[in-house]
Protein backbone atom coordinates (compact mmCIF):
# COMPACT_ATOMS: atom_id res chain seq x y z
CA UNK A 1 0.00 0.00 0.00
CA UNK A 2 3.09 2.34 -0.17
CA UNK A 3 1.74 3.78 3.54
CA UNK A 4 3.30 2.57 6.91
CA UNK A 5 0.52 0.73 8.64
CA UNK A 6 -1.62 1.88 11.49
CA UNK A 7 -4.23 -0.92 11.65
CA UNK A 8 -3.03 -4.46 10.56
CA UNK A 9 -5.41 -7.28 11.01
CA UNK A 10 -4.80 -11.32 9.54
CA UNK A 11 -7.68 -13.80 10.74
CA UNK A 12 -9.69 -11.85 12.70
CA UNK A 13 -13.27 -13.13 14.19
CA UNK A 14 -15.20 -13.05 16.88
CA UNK A 15 -18.10 -15.00 18.16
CA UNK A 16 -20.26 -14.57 21.11
CA UNK A 17 -20.96 -18.14 22.08
CA UNK A 18 -22.60 -20.49 18.79
CA UNK A 19 -22.98 -17.10 17.09
CA UNK A 20 -20.50 -15.58 15.11
CA UNK A 21 -20.33 -11.95 14.70
CA UNK A 22 -17.17 -11.81 12.54
CA UNK A 23 -15.63 -14.24 10.08
CA UNK A 24 -12.36 -14.41 9.85
CA UNK A 25 -11.20 -11.06 7.91
CA UNK A 26 -8.05 -9.27 6.87
CA UNK A 27 -8.27 -5.83 7.10
CA UNK A 28 -5.18 -3.04 6.79
CA UNK A 29 -5.54 0.85 6.76
CA UNK A 30 -1.99 2.77 5.95
CA UNK A 31 -0.93 5.44 8.17
CA UNK A 32 -3.23 9.14 7.16
CA UNK A 33 -5.88 7.45 5.10
CA UNK A 34 -9.74 7.39 6.01
CA UNK A 35 -11.88 3.32 5.40
CA UNK A 36 -15.70 3.68 5.07
CA UNK A 37 -16.96 0.59 6.16
CA UNK A 38 -20.54 0.48 5.05
CA UNK A 39 -23.11 -2.26 6.17
CA UNK A 40 -26.86 -3.15 7.08
CA UNK A 41 -27.86 -3.00 10.75
CA UNK A 42 -26.02 -6.36 12.40
CA UNK A 43 -23.31 -6.86 10.03
CA UNK A 44 -20.19 -6.64 12.48
CA UNK A 45 -19.41 -2.86 12.29
CA UNK A 46 -19.64 -1.87 15.60
CA UNK A 47 -18.06 -5.36 16.95
CA UNK A 48 -15.05 -4.78 14.54
CA UNK A 49 -14.59 -1.77 15.97
CA UNK A 50 -14.72 -2.78 19.55
CA UNK A 51 -12.06 -5.24 18.89
CA UNK A 52 -9.84 -2.21 16.92
CA UNK A 53 -10.52 -0.41 20.01
CA UNK A 54 -9.34 -2.77 22.37
CA UNK A 55 -12.60 -3.25 24.06
CA UNK A 56 -13.37 -6.57 23.24
CA UNK A 57 -10.88 -9.50 22.61
CA UNK A 58 -11.03 -11.44 19.02
CA UNK A 59 -11.60 -14.91 19.45
CA UNK A 60 -9.18 -15.19 16.74
CA UNK A 61 -6.36 -13.95 14.53
CA UNK A 62 -3.84 -11.33 14.81
CA UNK A 63 -4.56 -7.70 15.52
CA UNK A 64 -1.83 -5.24 14.81
CA UNK A 65 -2.56 -1.23 15.72
CA UNK A 66 0.62 1.15 15.25
CA UNK A 67 3.12 -2.28 15.12
CA UNK A 68 1.76 -2.85 18.80
CA UNK A 69 -0.28 -6.44 19.99
CA UNK A 70 -3.31 -4.38 21.92
CA UNK A 71 -2.90 -7.80 24.20
CA UNK A 72 0.41 -6.71 25.32
CA UNK A 73 0.48 -3.12 25.24
CA UNK A 74 -3.09 -2.51 25.51
CA UNK A 75 -2.06 1.26 27.11
CA UNK A 76 0.02 2.33 25.08
CA UNK A 77 -2.19 1.27 21.48
CA UNK A 78 -5.34 3.13 23.52
CA UNK A 79 -3.14 6.12 24.41
CA UNK A 80 -3.21 6.78 20.93
CA UNK A 81 -6.29 5.55 19.33
CA UNK A 82 -9.74 7.22 19.92
CA UNK A 83 -13.43 5.95 19.16
CA UNK A 84 -16.36 7.84 18.52
CA UNK A 85 -19.94 5.48 19.70
CA UNK A 86 -23.43 5.70 19.84
CA UNK A 87 -22.68 6.84 23.14
CA UNK A 88 -21.19 10.54 23.40
CA UNK A 89 -19.42 9.93 26.69
CA UNK A 90 -20.16 13.82 27.56
CA UNK A 91 -21.62 14.90 31.14
CA UNK A 92 -24.66 16.76 30.37
CA UNK A 93 -24.27 18.43 33.75
CA UNK A 94 -20.84 20.11 32.84
CA UNK A 95 -20.08 22.76 30.03
CA UNK A 96 -18.59 21.76 26.87
CA UNK A 97 -15.41 23.53 28.43
CA UNK A 98 -15.30 21.49 31.73
CA UNK A 99 -16.13 18.10 29.72
CA UNK A 100 -12.88 18.53 27.52
CA UNK A 101 -11.08 19.74 30.61
CA UNK A 102 -11.83 16.71 32.41
CA UNK A 103 -10.69 14.35 29.37
CA UNK A 104 -7.61 16.49 28.38
CA UNK A 105 -6.54 15.99 32.09
CA UNK A 106 -7.02 12.56 31.74
CA UNK A 107 -5.13 11.82 29.29
CA UNK A 108 -2.57 14.22 30.29
CA UNK A 109 -3.01 16.40 27.43
CA UNK A 110 -0.01 19.15 27.08
CA UNK A 111 -0.84 22.77 26.79
CA UNK A 112 -4.31 21.74 27.81
CA UNK A 113 -6.31 25.36 27.30
CA UNK A 114 -4.54 25.79 23.88
CA UNK A 115 -5.50 22.48 22.84
CA UNK A 116 -9.04 22.98 24.03
CA UNK A 117 -9.41 26.07 22.12
CA UNK A 118 -8.06 24.73 19.38
CA UNK A 119 -10.36 21.73 18.84
CA UNK A 120 -13.21 23.92 19.78
CA UNK A 121 -11.96 26.36 16.84
CA UNK A 122 -12.15 22.66 14.57
CA UNK A 123 -15.02 21.45 15.29
CA UNK A 124 -17.14 25.24 14.77
CA UNK A 125 -18.21 24.95 18.73
CA UNK A 126 -15.93 28.27 20.11
CA UNK A 127 -19.02 30.18 21.04
CA UNK A 128 -21.18 27.58 22.97
CA UNK A 129 -18.09 26.39 25.27
CA UNK A 130 -19.08 28.15 28.23
CA UNK A 131 -22.74 26.10 27.70
CA UNK A 132 -23.99 22.66 29.70
CA UNK A 133 -24.02 20.50 26.87
CA UNK A 134 -27.47 19.25 28.08
CA UNK A 135 -28.48 22.35 26.31
CA UNK A 136 -26.69 21.22 22.97
CA UNK A 137 -28.90 19.63 20.07
CA UNK A 138 -27.54 16.09 18.95
CA UNK A 139 -25.99 17.67 16.46
CA UNK A 140 -23.69 19.66 18.36
CA UNK A 141 -23.18 16.35 21.15
CA UNK A 142 -22.03 14.63 17.60
CA UNK A 143 -19.16 17.04 17.06
CA UNK A 144 -18.27 17.76 20.79
CA UNK A 145 -17.75 14.12 21.24
CA UNK A 146 -15.56 14.46 18.29
CA UNK A 147 -13.60 16.87 19.52
CA UNK A 148 -13.18 14.80 23.08
CA UNK A 149 -11.68 12.25 20.75
CA UNK A 150 -9.20 13.75 19.25
CA UNK A 151 -7.98 15.99 21.95
CA UNK A 152 -5.56 14.30 22.72
CA UNK A 153 -4.25 13.67 19.03
CA UNK A 154 -4.68 10.15 18.96
CA UNK A 155 -3.41 8.54 15.61
CA UNK A 156 -6.25 6.96 14.61
CA UNK A 157 -9.99 7.74 15.46
CA UNK A 158 -12.97 5.11 15.08
CA UNK A 159 -16.48 6.79 14.11
CA UNK A 160 -19.45 4.33 14.48
CA UNK A 161 -22.07 5.40 12.53
CA UNK A 162 -21.53 8.99 13.38
CA UNK A 163 -24.55 10.60 11.21
CA UNK A 164 -27.05 8.36 12.46
CA UNK A 165 -30.16 10.84 14.13
CA UNK A 166 -28.88 13.91 12.38
CA UNK A 167 -30.49 16.10 10.55
CA UNK A 168 -29.11 17.47 7.26
CA UNK A 169 -27.74 20.69 8.47
CA UNK A 170 -26.21 18.87 11.38
CA UNK A 171 -24.97 16.32 9.26
CA UNK A 172 -23.52 18.76 7.13
CA UNK A 173 -21.61 20.38 9.76
CA UNK A 174 -20.15 16.81 10.66
CA UNK A 175 -18.99 16.14 7.35
CA UNK A 176 -17.09 19.29 7.34
CA UNK A 177 -15.40 18.20 10.61
CA UNK A 178 -14.58 15.13 9.50
CA UNK A 179 -13.19 16.30 6.63
CA UNK A 180 -10.90 18.68 8.36
CA UNK A 181 -9.92 15.46 10.43
CA UNK A 182 -8.44 13.81 6.92
CA UNK A 183 -5.23 16.00 6.65
CA UNK A 184 -2.71 13.23 6.41
CA UNK A 185 -1.78 13.26 10.09
CA UNK A 186 -4.44 10.99 11.11
CA UNK A 187 -6.17 7.42 10.09
CA UNK A 188 -9.83 7.29 10.68
CA UNK A 189 -12.43 4.27 10.11
CA UNK A 190 -16.08 5.10 9.85
CA UNK A 191 -18.96 2.96 9.64
CA UNK A 192 -22.17 4.73 8.10
CA UNK A 193 -25.29 3.65 6.00
CA UNK A 194 -24.67 7.14 4.52
CA UNK A 195 -23.33 5.89 0.88
CA UNK A 196 -23.04 9.81 0.04
CA UNK A 197 -21.20 10.95 2.57
CA UNK A 198 -18.96 7.63 3.58
CA UNK A 199 -17.64 8.25 -0.29
CA UNK A 200 -17.54 11.81 -0.29
CA UNK A 201 -14.94 11.28 2.93
CA UNK A 202 -13.22 8.21 2.55
CA UNK A 203 -9.83 7.03 0.58
CA UNK A 204 -11.31 3.39 0.94
CA UNK A 205 -14.56 1.82 0.96
CA UNK A 206 -15.41 -1.39 2.28
CA UNK A 207 -18.60 -3.30 3.07
CA UNK A 208 -19.23 -5.60 5.59
CA UNK A 209 -22.29 -8.01 5.17
CA UNK A 210 -23.14 -10.69 8.15
CA UNK A 211 -19.78 -10.35 9.40
CA UNK A 212 -17.79 -11.00 6.50
CA UNK A 213 -15.99 -8.38 4.19
CA UNK A 214 -17.07 -8.80 1.25
CA UNK A 215 -15.63 -5.52 -0.44
CA UNK A 216 -12.61 -3.74 -0.10
CA UNK A 217 -11.59 -1.01 -3.06
CA UNK A 218 -10.13 2.28 -3.40
CA UNK A 219 -12.43 5.33 -3.72
CA UNK A 220 -10.54 6.34 -7.24
CA UNK A 221 -11.29 3.06 -8.87
CA UNK A 222 -15.10 3.29 -7.59
CA UNK A 223 -18.08 4.98 -9.32
CA UNK A 224 -20.46 6.45 -6.87
CA UNK A 225 -23.52 5.87 -9.31
CA UNK A 226 -22.98 2.06 -9.01
CA UNK A 227 -21.71 1.96 -5.58
CA UNK A 228 -24.85 1.82 -4.24
CA UNK A 229 -25.73 -1.18 -6.87
CA UNK A 230 -22.79 -2.98 -5.16
CA UNK A 231 -23.85 -2.26 -1.74
CA UNK A 232 -27.07 -4.23 -2.27
CA UNK A 233 -26.05 -6.90 -4.40
CA UNK A 234 -23.32 -7.88 -1.52
CA UNK A 235 -26.35 -7.63 1.09
CA UNK A 236 -28.48 -9.80 -0.97
CA UNK A 237 -25.39 -12.42 -2.04
CA UNK A 238 -25.12 -12.35 1.58
CA UNK A 239 -28.68 -13.46 2.44
CA UNK A 240 -28.92 -16.19 -0.29
CA UNK A 241 -25.22 -17.75 0.57
CA UNK A 242 -24.76 -17.59 4.13
CA UNK A 243 -24.99 -20.37 6.14
CA UNK A 244 -26.64 -20.70 9.38
CA UNK A 245 -24.32 -17.87 11.81
CA UNK A 246 -23.18 -20.58 14.07
CA UNK A 247 -19.95 -22.39 15.01
CA UNK A 248 -19.75 -26.10 15.09
CA UNK A 249 -16.14 -26.11 15.63
CA UNK A 250 -14.65 -26.34 12.20
CA UNK A 251 -14.26 -23.03 9.40
CA UNK A 252 -16.67 -20.26 9.14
Amino acid sequence: MGKASVVEAVGLSKQFGHFIALHPLDLQLGSGEFLSIFGPNGAGKTTLLKVLATLMKPSSGQVRILGLDPSEDGIAVRRQISLVSHSTFLYENLTAYENLLFYGRMYEVENLPKRIAEVFEEVGLTSRQRDLVGSFSDGMQRRLSIARAFLHRPRLLLLDEPYVGLDPEAAHNLGKVLAGLHDGERSLIMTTHNISRGLELCDRAAILVGGRLVYDEVRSAISADDFEATYLAAQHQARAVRPPRRFDGGGP
